[in-house]
């Protein structure tokens, strides 16, 4: 038995804190329920001693929730508060039903959250890293709005989607990958092994050797030398670049140079469309204001260069410029198509009925696209290796043949 602190409203609305002793917090809950008293904040005594002094919740950052418990417990809250049960009774059952040490912890400080008055969006705002931005500002709007159910559902639509294109790319790429590292495991016996026992046969003979084989004979004795170093560059400049891109301007930076490049650069602008097109679609569907749904489909962009052009078209809607004139200056992310699709939409009244469509659209283009991009880096990748491995080779019989020369 562990003992347990509560605040409870009673049957008048009054403020009842006490104590009690129970089996589990979930034992707890239903005692309380028992006494007729609505649980406002239950915990144990250790984690309130924990608590006492941080009024915030801090989160270990490797205390993660995998992503299949949040998307579980975004698609049952919304079949629960779709079915009329209670936010705070759906957030207890699932807090009960969790199995996942990590998720039931999270789930019962989200419930004691919002049992205490809090909104869900701040509930889940407090629990970590676990819900992104755009997950929260959903959410928000949803409340505002009267339709959590349906934000939910979408949510969870739009993860299992995301996870299932991510799992396609993924699985797509383990063969060119394992080609990747044969070639390295290869590049690396060569360099280390093969061309150092080739280098002395030719200093033997005394021969000069060809431009392409001295350049290679140098490389390897570098890699031979000063191969731990070379291994520690690396790793230093690996370090050294993903700290560069945590920051706002080495973001920003590369941000741009993605969206620049062939092939990629259109996929990524057509990902962000499909989740703008999506969510600004459901959320206007929903009775959200134009302003309030642009704000949370800019925060679903992922994309901070796309982010802030379509900021600024926020702020054309706000002084009463029309959706589809406001983001044409984006025509990156919107392209002149889409911008008559929109306006087509705006003067008939089934803007978000458009969107949506759009989205699915451009979900077919965009998967097509992919499929096409990842076909052709197993090609290129092949391409290079054998490049790099054949310069080796041919480097390293040229001398073979001055040799032959030379002894006729």
């Amino acid at each position: 038995m562990a003992n347990f602190t509560y605040d409870a409203l009673d049957a008048q609305g009054k403020l009842q804190r006490g104590s009690l002793a129970a089996d589990s917090r979930a034992a707890a809950l239903d005692a309380l329920a028992g006494r007729g008293l609505s649980p406002v904040a239950i915990e144990g005594e250790e984690q309130a001693a924990a608590a006492s002094g941080n009024g915030n919740r801090l989160w270990s950052a490797s205390q993660r929730v995998p992503a299949a418990q949040v998307e579980a417990f975004t698609r049952e809250l919304a079949n629960l508060l779709a079915a009329g049960v209670p936010l705070s009774r759906g957030l207890s059952i699932l807090q009960r039903e969790a199995t996942h040490p990590v998720a039931k912890a999270r789930w019962t400080a989200i419930h004691d959250d919002v049992v205490s008055g809090k909104p869900l969006a701040e509930a889940l705002a407090r629990a970590g890293n676990s819900f992104p931005a755009v997950y929260v500002a959903m959410v928000r709007a949803g409340e505002l709005g009267g339709f959590l159910d349906l934000v939910l559902n979408q949510i969870a639509d739009f993860r299992w989607r995301e996870s299932e294109l991510k799992g396609r790319v993924k699985t797509a790429m383990v063969y060119p990958i394992v080609l990747a590292c044969l070639a390295a495991a290869v590049l690396v016996f060569l360099m280390i092994f093969f061309i150092p026992t080739f280098s002395k046969i030719f200093e033997d003979f005394g021969a000069a050797l060809p431009l392409l084989t001295r350049v290679i004979v140098a490389a390897s004795r570098l890699s031979t030398r000063y191969g731990p170093l070379v291994v520690l560059a690396v790793i230093g400049i690996v370090l050294g670049v993903r700290r560069f891109l945590a920051t706002d301007y080495g973001s920003r930076w590369f941000e741009r140079f993605t969206l620049g490049l062939p092939g990629l650069g259109i996929v990524l602008a057509r990902f962000a469309l499909v989740r703008f097109a999506r969510m600004l679609g459901t959320l206007l569907g929903a009775g959200v204001p134009l302003v309030t749904a642009l704000r949370v489909a800019q925060e679903a962009l992922g994309n901070q260069i796309l982010a802030d052009a379509v900021g600024q078209a926020i702020q054309d809607v706000k002084q009463g410029a029309t959706l589809s004139r406001s983001l044409s200056s984006c025509k990156q992310l919107f392209p002149p198509s889409v911008i008559e699709m929109i306006a087509v939409a705006e003067e008939s009244g089934r803007l978000d009925k458009e969107l949506n469509r759009l989205a699915m659209v451009y979900e077919s283009e965009l998967d097509r696209r992919l499929r096409m991009l990842v076909a052709l880096a197993e090609p290129a990748l092949l391409f290079v290796m054998a490049a790099l491995i054949g310069t080796i080779v041919v480097g390293m019989l040229l001398p073979i043949y001055t040799l032959q020369d030379m002894y006729k």
